[in-house]
Protein backbone atom coordinates (compact mmCIF):
# COMPACT_ATOMS: atom_id res chain seq x y z
CA UNK A 1 0.00 0.00 0.00
CA UNK A 2 1.56 3.72 -0.90
CA UNK A 3 1.12 6.78 1.68
CA UNK A 4 0.73 9.84 0.00
CA UNK A 5 2.28 12.81 1.56
CA UNK A 6 -0.05 16.03 1.07
CA UNK A 7 2.00 17.37 -1.05
CA UNK A 8 1.99 14.07 -3.58
CA UNK A 9 -1.76 13.70 -3.39
CA UNK A 10 -1.75 17.37 -3.96
CA UNK A 11 0.36 17.23 -7.43
CA UNK A 12 -1.36 14.40 -8.42
CA UNK A 13 -4.57 15.64 -7.94
CA UNK A 14 -3.31 18.94 -9.97
CA UNK A 15 -1.97 16.97 -12.40
CA UNK A 16 -5.11 15.10 -13.44
CA UNK A 17 -6.67 18.58 -13.09
CA UNK A 18 -4.82 20.25 -16.02
CA UNK A 19 -4.56 17.34 -18.02
CA UNK A 20 -8.45 16.37 -17.76
CA UNK A 21 -9.33 19.70 -18.59
CA UNK A 22 -7.12 21.86 -20.36
CA UNK A 23 -9.51 24.53 -21.75
CA UNK A 24 -12.99 24.63 -20.83
CA UNK A 25 -16.48 26.84 -20.97
CA UNK A 26 -18.33 27.41 -17.62
CA UNK A 27 -21.45 29.39 -17.14
CA UNK A 28 -23.06 30.81 -14.02
CA UNK A 29 -24.37 33.67 -12.04
CA UNK A 30 -21.63 35.57 -10.41
CA UNK A 31 -21.38 35.97 -6.71
CA UNK A 32 -18.79 37.25 -3.58
CA UNK A 33 -16.84 39.50 -6.32
CA UNK A 34 -14.21 40.84 -4.93
CA UNK A 35 -11.84 43.81 -6.99
CA UNK A 36 -8.28 43.84 -4.57
CA UNK A 37 -6.11 46.70 -5.42
CA UNK A 38 -3.99 44.49 -7.65
CA UNK A 39 -6.63 44.67 -10.69
CA UNK A 40 -7.13 41.12 -10.29
CA UNK A 41 -11.08 40.21 -9.88
CA UNK A 42 -11.63 37.44 -7.17
CA UNK A 43 -15.64 35.67 -7.79
CA UNK A 44 -17.58 32.24 -7.73
CA UNK A 45 -19.83 30.92 -10.60
CA UNK A 46 -22.57 29.28 -8.73
CA UNK A 47 -26.01 27.99 -10.23
CA UNK A 48 -28.33 26.77 -7.88
CA UNK A 49 -26.33 23.29 -6.83
CA UNK A 50 -22.87 24.09 -6.82
CA UNK A 51 -20.05 26.78 -6.84
CA UNK A 52 -16.80 27.06 -8.22
CA UNK A 53 -14.39 29.77 -7.76
CA UNK A 54 -12.98 31.96 -10.45
CA UNK A 55 -9.67 34.29 -10.51
CA UNK A 56 -9.33 36.70 -13.16
CA UNK A 57 -5.84 38.16 -13.21
CA UNK A 58 -4.88 41.60 -15.11
CA UNK A 59 -2.94 40.26 -17.76
CA UNK A 60 -5.92 38.40 -19.00
CA UNK A 61 -8.30 41.84 -18.79
CA UNK A 62 -6.57 43.25 -21.70
CA UNK A 63 -7.76 43.68 -25.52
CA UNK A 64 -10.89 42.88 -27.11
CA UNK A 65 -13.70 40.26 -24.91
CA UNK A 66 -13.59 37.47 -26.84
CA UNK A 67 -16.80 34.67 -26.64
CA UNK A 68 -17.42 31.89 -27.78
CA UNK A 69 -20.79 30.51 -30.43
CA UNK A 70 -22.80 28.63 -27.87
CA UNK A 71 -24.30 26.87 -31.31
CA UNK A 72 -21.24 26.36 -33.15
CA UNK A 73 -18.31 26.66 -30.46
CA UNK A 74 -16.62 29.26 -32.19
CA UNK A 75 -14.36 32.24 -30.66
CA UNK A 76 -15.67 35.30 -31.62
CA UNK A 77 -14.70 39.24 -30.83
CA UNK A 78 -17.20 40.82 -28.43
CA UNK A 79 -17.80 44.68 -29.17
CA UNK A 80 -16.54 45.85 -26.02
CA UNK A 81 -12.98 45.36 -24.54
CA UNK A 82 -12.12 43.19 -21.61
CA UNK A 83 -11.29 45.94 -19.58
CA UNK A 84 -14.62 47.65 -19.64
CA UNK A 85 -16.29 44.17 -19.23
CA UNK A 86 -14.31 43.64 -16.35
CA UNK A 87 -14.83 46.99 -14.98
CA UNK A 88 -18.76 46.35 -15.44
CA UNK A 89 -18.58 42.78 -14.09
CA UNK A 90 -21.14 42.64 -11.52
CA UNK A 91 -23.00 40.20 -8.67
CA UNK A 92 -25.89 38.29 -9.86
CA UNK A 93 -24.69 38.61 -13.70
CA UNK A 94 -24.81 35.50 -15.54
CA UNK A 95 -21.36 34.91 -17.91
CA UNK A 96 -19.68 32.34 -19.82
CA UNK A 97 -16.37 31.87 -18.26
CA UNK A 98 -13.94 29.99 -20.44
CA UNK A 99 -10.36 29.05 -18.96
CA UNK A 100 -8.13 26.05 -17.06
CA UNK A 101 -8.91 24.41 -14.44
CA UNK A 102 -6.06 24.25 -11.84
CA UNK A 103 -5.49 23.39 -7.73
CA UNK A 104 -3.81 25.72 -5.21
CA UNK A 105 -1.30 23.50 -3.29
CA UNK A 106 -1.38 25.76 -0.17
CA UNK A 107 -5.27 25.61 0.17
CA UNK A 108 -5.77 23.08 -1.60
CA UNK A 109 -8.26 24.58 -3.10
CA UNK A 110 -9.33 24.06 -7.20
CA UNK A 111 -10.40 26.98 -9.08
CA UNK A 112 -11.64 28.60 -12.73
CA UNK A 113 -8.53 30.78 -14.32
CA UNK A 114 -10.52 33.21 -16.74
CA UNK A 115 -8.90 33.36 -19.79
CA UNK A 116 -12.29 34.68 -21.73
CA UNK A 117 -14.95 35.85 -20.12
CA UNK A 118 -18.39 36.67 -22.13
CA UNK A 119 -21.99 38.18 -20.17
CA UNK A 120 -24.80 35.99 -20.94
CA UNK A 121 -27.18 38.77 -18.90
CA UNK A 122 -28.01 39.75 -15.78
CA UNK A 123 -29.67 36.03 -13.48
CA UNK A 124 -32.72 35.79 -12.51
CA UNK A 125 -32.32 36.91 -9.03
CA UNK A 126 -30.68 40.30 -10.15
CA UNK A 127 -33.40 40.79 -12.46
CA UNK A 128 -35.92 40.46 -9.71
CA UNK A 129 -33.88 42.32 -7.42
CA UNK A 130 -33.98 45.57 -9.64
CA UNK A 131 -37.39 45.16 -10.76
CA UNK A 132 -38.14 45.54 -6.53
CA UNK A 133 -35.83 48.18 -6.24
CA UNK A 134 -37.80 50.13 -8.64
CA UNK A 135 -41.12 49.15 -7.21
CA UNK A 136 -40.34 50.24 -4.01
CA UNK A 137 -38.83 54.03 -5.11
CA UNK A 138 -41.90 54.35 -7.23
CA UNK A 139 -43.84 53.82 -3.61
CA UNK A 140 -41.77 56.63 -1.70
CA UNK A 141 -40.20 53.81 0.65
CA UNK A 142 -36.54 54.85 0.15
CA UNK A 143 -37.10 58.61 0.79
CA UNK A 144 -34.92 60.29 2.73
CA UNK A 145 -37.32 62.42 4.24
CA UNK A 146 -39.28 59.63 5.81
CA UNK A 147 -36.70 58.14 8.14
CA UNK A 148 -36.26 58.62 11.71
CA UNK A 149 -32.94 59.05 13.64
CA UNK A 150 -32.00 56.62 15.93
CA UNK A 151 -32.26 56.95 19.71
CA UNK A 152 -29.33 58.62 21.76
CA UNK A 153 -27.79 55.94 23.64
CA UNK A 154 -30.69 53.22 24.06
CA UNK A 155 -31.07 51.01 26.66
CA UNK A 156 -33.82 48.63 25.05
CA UNK A 157 -33.14 47.03 21.52
CA UNK A 158 -34.99 44.33 19.76
CA UNK A 159 -32.60 42.22 18.12
CA UNK A 160 -34.09 40.41 15.31
CA UNK A 161 -31.52 37.42 13.61
CA UNK A 162 -30.76 33.81 14.19
CA UNK A 163 -29.17 33.19 17.14
CA UNK A 164 -26.43 31.03 16.85
CA UNK A 165 -25.11 33.38 13.79
CA UNK A 166 -21.58 35.29 13.81
CA UNK A 167 -23.88 38.13 13.45
CA UNK A 168 -25.59 37.96 17.07
CA UNK A 169 -22.54 37.03 18.53
CA UNK A 170 -20.42 39.91 16.81
CA UNK A 171 -23.51 42.31 18.06
CA UNK A 172 -23.24 41.06 21.40
CA UNK A 173 -20.45 41.07 22.12
CA UNK A 174 -19.23 44.77 20.91
CA UNK A 175 -22.42 45.63 23.05
CA UNK A 176 -21.14 44.08 26.24
CA UNK A 177 -17.21 45.45 25.36
CA UNK A 178 -19.38 49.15 25.65
CA UNK A 179 -20.49 48.54 28.79
CA UNK A 180 -23.43 50.10 28.89
CA UNK A 181 -26.62 49.03 30.72
CA UNK A 182 -28.72 48.02 27.55
CA UNK A 183 -31.65 45.55 27.58
CA UNK A 184 -31.45 43.10 24.62
CA UNK A 185 -34.14 41.00 23.63
CA UNK A 186 -33.63 38.33 20.82
CA UNK A 187 -36.49 37.85 18.43
CA UNK A 188 -34.89 34.79 16.93
CA UNK A 189 -35.98 34.60 13.33
CA UNK A 190 -33.69 32.19 10.40
CA UNK A 191 -32.52 34.66 7.90
CA UNK A 192 -32.39 32.22 4.96
CA UNK A 193 -34.34 29.56 3.48
CA UNK A 194 -37.75 29.51 2.36
CA UNK A 195 -38.81 30.05 5.86
CA UNK A 196 -37.07 33.47 6.52
CA UNK A 197 -39.38 35.71 5.01
CA UNK A 198 -42.45 35.21 6.94
CA UNK A 199 -40.23 34.73 10.50
CA UNK A 200 -38.43 38.11 9.88
CA UNK A 201 -41.75 40.22 9.11
CA UNK A 202 -43.59 38.77 12.62
CA UNK A 203 -40.26 39.45 14.48
CA UNK A 204 -40.49 43.07 13.54
CA UNK A 205 -43.97 43.28 13.61
CA UNK A 206 -44.06 41.58 17.36
CA UNK A 207 -41.42 44.02 18.05
CA UNK A 208 -43.67 47.23 17.08
CA UNK A 209 -46.85 45.57 19.09
CA UNK A 210 -44.79 44.88 22.54
CA UNK A 211 -43.51 48.35 22.66
CA UNK A 212 -40.35 47.25 24.55
CA UNK A 213 -37.74 48.51 22.45
CA UNK A 214 -36.24 51.75 21.57
CA UNK A 215 -35.11 50.61 18.46
CA UNK A 216 -35.26 47.48 16.18
CA UNK A 217 -32.01 45.97 15.18
CA UNK A 218 -31.86 43.64 12.03
CA UNK A 219 -29.19 42.12 11.24
CA UNK A 220 -27.52 38.90 9.16
CA UNK A 221 -23.65 37.71 7.90
CA UNK A 222 -22.59 37.84 4.55
CA UNK A 223 -23.18 35.64 1.61
CA UNK A 224 -24.57 35.59 -2.24
CA UNK A 225 -27.44 37.71 -3.21
CA UNK A 226 -29.27 33.82 -2.83
CA UNK A 227 -28.48 33.69 0.86
CA UNK A 228 -29.45 37.37 1.35
CA UNK A 229 -32.87 36.99 -0.70
CA UNK A 230 -34.89 36.59 2.32
CA UNK A 231 -34.09 40.71 3.36
CA UNK A 232 -35.62 41.42 -0.54
CA UNK A 233 -39.01 40.11 -0.64
CA UNK A 234 -41.92 42.13 -0.32
CA UNK A 235 -42.93 40.55 3.15
CA UNK A 236 -39.77 41.90 4.94
CA UNK A 237 -39.61 45.06 2.83
CA UNK A 238 -42.98 45.88 3.89
CA UNK A 239 -42.68 45.06 7.80
CA UNK A 240 -39.32 47.20 7.72
CA UNK A 241 -41.50 50.22 6.03
CA UNK A 242 -44.41 49.90 8.08
CA UNK A 243 -42.76 49.77 12.04
CA UNK A 244 -43.56 52.15 14.19
CA UNK A 245 -40.14 51.50 16.10
CA UNK A 246 -36.90 53.18 13.97
CA UNK A 247 -35.37 50.27 12.16
CA UNK A 248 -31.41 49.80 11.58
CA UNK A 249 -30.56 47.06 9.53
CA UNK A 250 -26.78 45.45 9.03
CA UNK A 251 -27.28 42.97 6.70
CA UNK A 252 -24.38 41.55 4.49
CA UNK A 253 -21.10 43.12 4.73
CA UNK A 254 -20.22 46.63 3.56
CA UNK A 255 -20.33 45.57 -0.17
CA UNK A 256 -23.61 43.86 0.27
CA UNK A 257 -26.99 45.80 -0.12
CA UNK A 258 -30.50 44.55 0.47
CA UNK A 259 -34.07 46.31 0.29
CA UNK A 260 -34.22 45.98 3.93
CA UNK A 261 -31.03 47.95 4.16
CA UNK A 262 -32.52 50.39 1.62
CA UNK A 263 -35.85 51.13 3.56
CA UNK A 264 -34.67 51.12 7.22
CA UNK A 265 -34.29 54.27 8.48
CA UNK A 266 -30.15 53.50 9.45
CA UNK A 267 -27.88 51.15 7.42
CA UNK A 268 -25.11 49.85 8.81
CA UNK A 269 -22.10 48.34 6.70
CA UNK A 270 -22.12 45.18 8.99
CA UNK A 271 -23.41 43.53 12.47
CA UNK A 272 -20.53 45.15 14.65
CA UNK A 273 -20.82 48.68 12.95
CA UNK A 274 -24.56 48.87 13.97
CA UNK A 275 -23.33 48.30 17.56
CA UNK A 276 -21.30 51.08 16.66
CA UNK A 277 -23.86 53.08 15.57
CA UNK A 278 -25.76 52.54 19.14
CA UNK A 279 -23.49 53.18 21.66
CA UNK A 280 -20.03 55.12 21.97
CA UNK A 281 -16.99 53.72 23.17
CA UNK A 282 -16.36 54.24 26.61
CA UNK A 283 -13.45 56.90 26.45
CA UNK A 284 -15.64 58.79 24.30
CA UNK A 285 -18.82 58.63 26.69
CA UNK A 286 -15.93 60.18 29.44
CA UNK A 287 -14.64 62.71 27.30
CA UNK A 288 -18.49 63.62 26.79
CA UNK A 289 -19.31 63.31 30.71
CA UNK A 290 -15.99 65.98 31.17
CA UNK A 291 -17.50 68.15 28.94
CA UNK A 292 -20.37 68.53 30.11
CA UNK A 293 -18.96 69.11 33.26
CA UNK A 294 -17.12 71.64 32.47
CA UNK A 295 -19.76 73.63 30.77
CA UNK A 296 -21.92 72.75 33.66
CA UNK A 297 -19.68 74.59 36.31
CA UNK A 298 -18.60 77.41 33.76
CA UNK A 299 -22.48 78.31 33.65
CA UNK A 300 -23.20 78.18 37.32
CA UNK A 301 -20.36 80.02 38.09
CA UNK A 302 -21.09 82.77 35.76
CA UNK A 303 -24.55 83.17 37.08
CA UNK A 304 -23.68 83.20 40.67
CA UNK A 305 -20.88 86.50 39.40
CA UNK A 306 -24.18 88.01 38.09
CA UNK A 307 -26.07 87.57 40.84
CA UNK A 308 -23.70 89.01 43.15
CA UNK A 309 -23.46 91.86 41.25
CA UNK A 310 -27.39 92.37 40.52
CA UNK A 311 -26.74 91.66 44.68
CA UNK A 312 -24.74 94.17 45.50
CA UNK A 313 -26.04 96.66 43.27
CA UNK A 314 -29.66 96.25 44.51
CA UNK A 315 -28.15 97.10 48.06
CA UNK A 316 -26.45 99.99 46.98
CA UNK A 317 -29.43 101.45 45.77
CA UNK A 318 -31.33 100.50 48.62
CA UNK A 319 -29.04 102.60 50.85
CA UNK A 320 -29.22 105.24 48.93
CA UNK A 321 -33.27 105.52 48.92
CA UNK A 322 -32.91 104.87 52.71
CA UNK A 323 -34.14 107.88 54.53
CA UNK A 324 -30.78 108.56 57.08
CA UNK A 325 -29.00 108.25 53.79
CA UNK A 326 -30.66 111.09 52.40
CA UNK A 327 -30.29 113.42 55.39
CA UNK A 328 -26.60 113.07 55.68
CA UNK A 329 -26.20 113.34 51.88
CA UNK A 330 -28.64 116.92 52.55
CA UNK A 331 -26.38 118.15 55.28
CA UNK A 332 -23.26 117.38 54.05
CA UNK A 333 -24.68 119.63 50.46
CA UNK A 334 -25.61 122.48 53.17
CA UNK A 335 -22.46 122.09 55.47
CA UNK A 336 -20.37 122.92 52.02
CA UNK A 337 -22.23 126.03 51.24
CA UNK A 338 -21.71 126.95 54.71
CA UNK A 339 -18.28 126.64 54.67
CA UNK A 340 -18.56 128.47 50.83
CA UNK A 341 -20.30 131.38 52.26
CA UNK A 342 -18.19 131.98 55.15
CA UNK A 343 -15.22 131.55 52.99
CA UNK A 344 -17.07 134.52 50.88
CA UNK A 345 -17.95 136.77 53.87
CA UNK A 346 -14.52 136.17 54.68
CA UNK A 347 -13.17 137.61 51.36
CA UNK A 348 -15.03 140.33 50.70
CA UNK A 349 -13.55 142.66 53.22
CA UNK A 350 -10.20 141.84 52.17
CA UNK A 351 -10.85 142.28 48.55
CA UNK A 352 -12.21 146.07 49.85
CA UNK A 353 -9.28 146.54 51.67
CA UNK A 354 -7.03 145.84 48.74
CA UNK A 355 -9.00 147.88 46.21
CA UNK A 356 -8.90 150.88 48.76
CA UNK A 357 -5.03 150.48 49.55
CA UNK A 358 -4.92 150.03 45.04
CA UNK A 359 -6.73 153.36 45.13
CA UNK A 360 -4.60 155.25 47.84
CA UNK A 361 -1.65 154.23 46.29
CA UNK A 362 -2.53 155.72 42.88
CA UNK A 363 -3.65 158.91 44.10
CA UNK A 364 -0.60 159.22 46.04
CA UNK A 365 1.33 159.56 43.14
CA UNK A 366 -1.23 161.54 40.91
CA UNK A 367 -0.46 165.37 40.17
CA UNK A 368 -3.10 167.88 40.51
CA UNK A 369 -5.78 168.73 43.50
CA UNK A 370 -8.68 168.42 40.85
CA UNK A 371 -7.52 164.94 40.12
CA UNK A 372 -6.89 163.83 44.06
CA UNK A 373 -10.68 165.00 44.86
CA UNK A 374 -12.47 163.13 41.92
CA UNK A 375 -10.60 159.97 42.56
CA UNK A 376 -11.48 160.51 45.80
CA UNK A 377 -14.94 160.74 44.97
CA UNK A 378 -14.73 157.27 43.24
CA UNK A 379 -13.16 155.55 46.14
CA UNK A 380 -15.96 156.69 48.13
CA UNK A 381 -18.94 155.50 45.38
CA UNK A 382 -17.13 152.45 45.28
CA UNK A 383 -16.75 151.58 48.83
CA UNK A 384 -20.28 152.23 49.35
CA UNK A 385 -20.98 149.39 46.21
CA UNK A 386 -18.97 147.10 47.61
CA UNK A 387 -20.06 148.03 51.30
CA UNK A 388 -23.89 147.65 49.80
CA UNK A 389 -22.71 144.29 47.37
CA UNK A 390 -21.33 142.43 50.36
CA UNK A 391 -24.03 143.21 52.87
CA UNK A 392 -26.59 141.98 49.99
CA UNK A 393 -24.63 138.85 49.12
CA UNK A 394 -24.24 138.49 53.00
CA UNK A 395 -28.19 138.78 53.20
CA UNK A 396 -29.15 136.25 50.43
CA UNK A 397 -26.34 133.66 51.38
CA UNK A 398 -28.24 133.91 54.64
CA UNK A 399 -31.43 133.28 52.96
CA UNK A 400 -30.35 130.22 50.95
CA UNK A 401 -29.19 128.68 54.71
CA UNK A 402 -32.14 129.17 55.95
CA UNK A 403 -34.43 128.25 53.58
CA UNK A 404 -32.22 125.12 53.14
CA UNK A 405 -32.81 124.80 57.11
CA UNK A 406 -36.28 124.45 56.85
CA UNK A 407 -36.77 122.26 54.36
CA UNK A 408 -34.38 119.81 55.84
CA UNK A 409 -36.69 120.46 58.83
CA UNK A 410 -39.53 119.29 56.60
CA UNK A 411 -38.23 116.40 55.91
CA UNK A 412 -37.47 115.03 59.35
CA UNK A 413 -40.33 112.48 59.76
CA UNK A 414 -40.16 112.82 63.34
CA UNK A 415 -40.76 116.54 63.13
CA UNK A 416 -44.75 116.33 63.52
CA UNK A 417 -44.51 114.38 66.71
CA UNK A 418 -42.98 117.72 68.43
CA UNK A 419 -46.04 119.40 67.15
CA UNK A 420 -48.57 116.95 68.54
CA UNK A 421 -48.79 114.57 66.16
CA UNK A 422 -47.99 110.43 65.66
CA UNK A 423 -46.69 108.00 63.21
CA UNK A 424 -48.72 105.08 62.43
CA UNK A 425 -46.95 101.56 62.23
CA UNK A 426 -48.02 98.24 61.05
CA UNK A 427 -47.08 95.50 63.92
CA UNK A 428 -45.43 91.79 63.12
CA UNK A 429 -48.43 90.02 65.69
CA UNK A 430 -49.47 87.65 63.16
CA UNK A 431 -46.30 86.90 61.17
CA UNK A 432 -46.97 88.80 58.56
CA UNK A 433 -44.70 90.10 55.89
CA UNK A 434 -45.93 94.01 56.24
CA UNK A 435 -44.74 94.63 60.15
CA UNK A 436 -42.81 97.82 60.26
CA UNK A 437 -44.88 99.31 57.50
CA UNK A 438 -45.78 103.23 58.27
CA UNK A 439 -49.95 103.11 57.56
CA UNK A 440 -50.22 106.21 54.87
CA UNK A 441 -54.02 105.76 54.35
CA UNK A 442 -56.84 104.22 56.11
CA UNK A 443 -57.57 101.61 53.30
CA UNK A 444 -53.81 100.12 54.93
CA UNK A 445 -55.70 98.66 57.79
CA UNK A 446 -58.12 96.52 58.19
CA UNK A 447 -60.20 95.28 61.32
CA UNK A 448 -58.15 93.28 64.07
CA UNK A 449 -54.56 94.47 62.44
CA UNK A 450 -52.15 95.38 65.10
CA UNK A 451 -50.26 98.75 65.53
CA UNK A 452 -47.55 100.81 66.86
CA UNK A 453 -48.72 104.22 67.65
CA UNK A 454 -45.48 106.88 67.78
CA UNK A 455 -45.35 109.94 70.29
CA UNK A 456 -42.87 112.27 70.72
CA UNK A 457 -41.99 110.83 74.30
CA UNK A 458 -43.23 107.01 73.64
CA UNK A 459 -44.95 104.45 72.30
CA UNK A 460 -48.63 102.66 71.87
CA UNK A 461 -49.29 99.21 70.94
CA UNK A 462 -53.03 99.11 69.67
CA UNK A 463 -55.36 96.92 67.55
CA UNK A 464 -58.09 98.78 64.54
CA UNK A 465 -61.34 98.12 66.14
CA UNK A 466 -63.17 99.18 62.83
CA UNK A 467 -61.86 100.81 59.86
CA UNK A 468 -64.47 103.97 58.58
CA UNK A 469 -63.02 105.07 55.25
CA UNK A 470 -63.66 108.28 53.84
CA UNK A 471 -63.70 110.09 57.17
CA UNK A 472 -60.78 112.11 57.52
CA UNK A 473 -59.83 115.18 59.66
CA UNK A 474 -62.30 118.25 59.22
CA UNK A 475 -61.31 120.98 57.06
CA UNK A 476 -60.46 123.18 59.67
CA UNK A 477 -57.28 121.57 60.79
CA UNK A 478 -55.72 121.02 57.50
CA UNK A 479 -54.26 118.14 56.15
CA UNK A 480 -50.93 116.70 57.62
CA UNK A 481 -48.28 114.57 54.98
CA UNK A 482 -48.87 111.37 53.89
CA UNK A 483 -47.44 109.09 56.49
CA UNK A 484 -48.73 110.97 59.80
CA UNK A 485 -51.43 110.35 61.98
Amino acid sequence: MHIFTVREITDRVKNLLETEFPFLWVRGQVSNLSRPSSGHLYFALKDNDALINVVWFRGSQRGAADGVDQLTGEIVEEGVSAAELADGLENGQEILVGGMLNLYPPRGQYQLRAELVQPVGLGELHLRFEALKKKFAARGWFDQDRKRPLPARPTRIALITAPDSAAYADFTTLAAKRGLPARIRVYASPVQGEEAPKALARAIRAAGRQRFAQVVVLIRGGGSLEDLWAFNTEEVARAVYESSIPVLAGVGHEVDHSIADMIADVRAATPSHAAQLLWPERAQLMQETDELEFRLLGAITRRMDSLETTLAQQERGLAWLSPASRLAEREQRLSGLLNRLQTAGALIPQRIDAQLCRIEDRLFRANGQERVERLEYLVDGLADRLSRGGTYALGHCAAVINSLEARLAGADPTAPLNRGFALVRATEQDGGQDGGRFIRAAGDVQAGDGLEIIFRDGVVDATAQQVRPGEGLPAAYGAEPEGEA
